[in-house]
């Protein structure tokens, strides 16, 4: 028999533990068992279960009148895709109903039947691992039909099935991140957490506490215990950010951490080993500031195990209309238009456009174009582009980070200082924004 599926079971009864402790081995092919619905979402988070098998009473646990409604609650709250099937006494059907409506899959009354029970659960782990699959297909990128694009691909597909340390490099907006969702989602991982981390919004005092966690009454404001991102990833997939622009005193500490595989939380002792995938990104040029000592070559060959160099938009103009098209059909759902075409001339002012912010860029036009026409068709006047990023696009010998350095003093030029406006026109956060503004000394 084919064991499948990974369950969580939340009961207070000792009776009930042992005997679905010694039943649900048999046909599922991991199982935990805990007592006590406090330390639910943290096991969750680390055990990741296909589906969760909840009491709907516990002794003593909270005021809420029933537990297993508010502990259903929290999960659903915090993993919509995780299966919640209730377990309750007869006499508590009526709250099971009740939990039917607020996202439980299924409920089991005690004394349970077997068959039931495992059938049931059994449903629930498949049916989280079907919309898995679905959500994949969902997610699917637009490849285009450019050879470089092709061969991207390729690679993807080859290495997302391996633990291979990926580089993902490329201007801003071109996509680094879908492909780093792509490579999780088609891996063997992906049922695991995909974790991301833009490090350049992290300045030196919050790296160590996000990054590799910290333990309570370690600093002022550690109210309690705090998994870094490495434990939050335990078994998925970590992708890292914008990972050129860390200081060379946390890249030291980072490359330990990648080299011992485990983390020790800030206040603890305890080294807590890692199993991750390991994913960076970056819109930098790493290898001038290896050569400038800005950036260690041992992290560098570290994070470098396979390259994927995503070439800009302005490069593809095959793919800008077909990419058009679909955001003008994601973008008629969302906002419940009815626009089904582009006008002859906003296809021409489409591809004239030099597209400095990529695909991101096109993305952002066509939502607005989508929100501001007035008929069945874009026209070419309801295309905006934004002056920011049409004025950083690359020229002559101009490197990435001049260009950025001078997209940033453009806009603080134009808006006078005000950062919130600076941080939404450059589409990017506060805090790397903040990092960026130190990082050019401006």
């Amino acid at each position: 028999m084919t064991k499948a599926g990974k369950i969580l079971v939340a009961d207070d009864n000792q009776g009930i533990r042992s005997s679905l402790k010694l039943l649900l081995p048999n046909y599922f092919s991991d199982v935990e068992i805990i007592s006590s619905p406090k330390i639910l979402i943290s096991k969750i988070e680390a055990f990741r279960p296909d589906a969760v098998l909840l009491d709907m009473n516990f002794t003593d646990e909270n005021n809420t009148g029933n537990e297993g409604l508010f502990w259903l609650s929290e999960i659903k709250s915090k993993f919509q895709e995780i299966n919640v099937v209730l377990f309750t006494a007869y006499a508590d059907v009526n709250l099971a109903v009740e939990g039917m409506k607020r996202g439980a899959f299924d409920f089991i009354v005690k004394p349970w039947e077997n068959a039931k029970l495992i059938k049931t659960l059994q449903e629930a782990a498949s049916r989280r691992k079907k919309a898995t699959i679905e959500k994949v297909s969902d997610r699917s990128i637009y490849w285009g039909e450019s050879p470089e694009m092709q061969e991207i691909r390729k690679t993807v597909e080859k290495v997302a099935a391996t633990d291979a340390s990926v580089l993902i490099t490329g201007e801003n907006g071109t996509g680094k991140d879908m492909i780093a969702n792509q490579l999780h989602l088609l891996s063997d991982r992906r049922e695991r957490p995909f974790v991301a981390v833009d490090l350049g919004s992290l300045n030196d005092n919050l790296f160590e506490s996000e990054m590799f966690g910290h333990v309570k009454g370690s600093f002022t404001g550690a109210f309690s215990d705090h998994a870094g991102k490495f434990e939050q990833a335990g078994g998925g997939t970590l992708f890292l950010d914008e990972i050129a622009n860390l200081p060379l005193n946390l890249q030291s500490k980072l490359l330990r951490v990648l080299q011992n595989r485990a983390v020790t939380r800030i206040g603890d002792t305890v080294s807590r080993p890692f199993d991750i995938r390991l994913i960076c990104a970056t819109n930098g040029r790493l290898e001038e500031l290896v050569q400038k000592g800005e950036f260690r070559e041992d992290l560098y060959y570290r994070i470098n195990t396979v390259r994927i160099n995503l070439p800009p938009l302005r490069e593809r103009k095959d793919e800008i209309l077909p990419l058009a098209h679909r955001f003008i059909s994601e973008y008629t759902e969302k906002y419940h238009r009815n626009v089904t075409d582009l006008s002859s001339e906003a296809e021409t002012k489409l591809l004239q456009h030099n597209w400095s912010g990529n695909v991101r860029e096109l993305k952002n036009c066509i939502e607005t174009a989508v929100i501001m026409s007035e008929g069945g068709e874009i026209r070419a006047e309801d295309i905006k582009f934004s002056k920011i990023e049409h004025s950083t696009a690359q020229s002559g010998n101009e490197t990435l980070a001049m260009t950025e350095e001078r997209a940033i003093r453009e806009a603080l030029d134009k808006f006078g200082g005000n950062l919130s406006v600076i941080a939404k026109v450059l589409k990017i956060s506060r805090p790397t924004l903040y990092a960026k503004l130190k990082k050019y000394n401006i």
